[in-house]
């Protein structure tokens, strides 16, 4: 039996309007707890983008 590990990165609008993107990758549970932190913190327009390893998200302009 092979297990697959999906990788998953964060971009975000913080609330100052700065587009950000996670430094990090993260499995599907706690890609979903990073986004309801920062829903709390006031960040918008907030996406789990899937990531091959070694890859992250650009925050988007």
């Amino acid at each position: 039996m092979t297990i697959t590990m999906h990788s998953y990165g964060l971009t975000w609008t913080d609330a100052d309007g700065v587009p950000r993107a996670s430094a990090v990758s993260y499995d599907k549970a706690s890609a979903d707890h990073r986004k309801a932190e920062l829903e709390k913190a006031g960040a918008t327009n907030i996406e789990i983008l899937p990531v091959k390893p070694g890859d992250l998200p650009e925050p988007k302009a």
